[in-house]
């Protein structure tokens, strides 16, 4: 099944309403006890409506397009790119989650400029989020817009929702894989994750 349909008519994304966002802030200060109007906190809701505009700028985009023109491919060997920096949002806690994706994937016919594949990681990451979900969103739109042979996602994030609250444990990190088409094969996949764990 495809996830990432594209539409004869796409709806246009909604725009982010920071009016609504400061408004919410600002409830959000009152009801744990604070004062909004204090010097130090005044521009909080307006700071949070900026920084919430840029978390959540993937809502509405088709990953798919950040594909672009795809290019002839020359050869069917892997191709990998590593140490992809990402910043996505927790979608239970709304608290940040940063780390790194390595993506690997086997052309068929095509392959894509090597930045486009990390704008596709950030159009997925660039909205609320679980990490297991994120791994496999990203390796589902490679493999469906590269018509690859096959692919392998790794994502590893540190999460402040286990950081900074419940078992407050700063230093884990969660490690999530999703493998498509031929990398599903665990011979297949060995050299790609040796190559990824260097």
């Amino acid at each position: 099944m495809k996830l990432f349909q594209r539409s004869q008519s796409p709806r246009p994304r909604k725009k982010v309403q920071a009016d609504r966002i400061k408004a919410a802030v600002r409830e959000l200060l009152i009801a744990i006890g604070e004062n909004p109007d204090r010097p130090e906190l005044s521009a909080t809701p307006s700071k949070v409506a900026d920084a919430y505009q840029s978390f959540f700028k993937g809502i509405g985009k088709d990953p798919l397009d950040a594909l672009g023109e795809l290019f002839p491919a020359e050869h069917n060997e892997a191709v990998i790119l590593k140490d992809i920096e990402l910043v996505s949002i927790c979608e239970h806690h709304l608290l940040p989650f940063t780390g790194f994706a390595h993506i690997a994937y086997l052309p068929s016919a095509k392959v894509a400029g090597l930045g486009r594949l990390a704008s596709v990681i950030e159009i997925l990451a660039s909205r609320p989020q679980l990490q297991e979900n994120l791994t496999a969103q990203v390796a589902d739109a490679l493999m469906q817009g590269l018509d690859a042979q096959g692919v392998v996602v790794v994502i590893e994030a540190r999460h402040q929702c286990v950081a900074s609250r419940g078992a407050r444990q700063p230093e884990v990190n969660t490690i999530t894989m999703a493998t498509r088409g031929k990398f599903s094969d665990p011979v297949q996949r060995a050299e790609v994750m040796g190559l990824i764990g260097r």
